[in-house]
């Protein structure tokens, strides 16, 4: 008997061939992590609830006191790294690639972006954490605190349109320099929720963690879906 054979999705011939393994791996070390940060927040672990506490405390008097950088922090925050902005940056890369004739890459990259936000408006509802509280706020936020929306889609975003420079046969340095403004705004919007006072730290780590579980899958299911997750080199 014949084994059966793989269909394969008609996906571009010129982009870098890559092992799924390795993102698939990374992803679920990732999602590992994200899974034993959500039974410590739910469990409310006093460890944990301390050091959220003690960053929380020493960033609030800062925001307070130094309305400038405050000020810059509320336009990093809600406006370039909104999660909003990283879902227009998405869809206009998304429509590119319509554009290019790539159609299965570009609702792949629309379907993990969904996903992402599902999944994080989903743990929210389900976790249900507050956010910190302050007789004198500095910004507002809605909704749960638990995972923050904004590392994650910060992370799904950059992740993926880094990942799309690469596997289009980009130069090292368009990489390199997309990975550090990557590194840069996954940092940076962090560090704000924070700051700002409308997250607790490992709300943010909860964010980055999930995000990059999501983009590493996404990255990996590609490469399988497209028969090269073994038969290709690694580039």
């Amino acid at each position: 008997m014949h084994s059966p054979r793989r269909l394969l999705l008609p996906l571009p011939a010129d982009v870098r061939p890559y092992r799924s393994s390795v993102p698939i791996r990374a992803g679920a070390v990732l999602g590992a992590l994200f899974v034993v940060l959500l039974v410590l927040v739910s469990a409310e672990w006093v460890p944990l609830l301390t050091l959220d506490g003690r960053v929380a405390d020493g960033l609030h008097p800062v925001a307070t006191g130094h309305r400038g950088w405050t000020h810059a922090m509320r336009l990093l925050s809600d406006w370039l790294w909104d999660p909003w902005t990283m879902r227009a940056a998405l869809a206009v890369t998304a429509l590119w690639l319509v554009r290019r004739r790539e159609g299965v890459l570009a609702a792949w990259i629309a379907v993990t972006s969904l996903l992402g936000t599902a999944l994080q408006q989903g743990l929210k509802a389900a976790v249900g954490r507050d956010r910190p509280s302050w007789a004198d706020p500095v910004a507002m936020a809605h909704y749960q605190a638990f995972p923050s929306g904004h590392a994650l889609s910060a992370t799904v975003a950059c992740g993926l349109l880094v990942w799309l420079l690469w596997l289009h046969g980009a130069g090292v340095r368009w990489v390199r320099g997309a990975l550090v403004a990557a590194v840069v705004s996954v940092v940076g919007v962090g560090f704000t929720r924070v700051y700002l006072g409308v997250h607790w730290l490992s709300d943010v780590v909860g964010g980055w963690l999930l995000g990059g579980a999501l983009v590493a899958l996404s990255v990996g299911a590609y490469a399988a879906v497209a028969g090269r997750g073994g038969a290709g080199r690694p580039a």
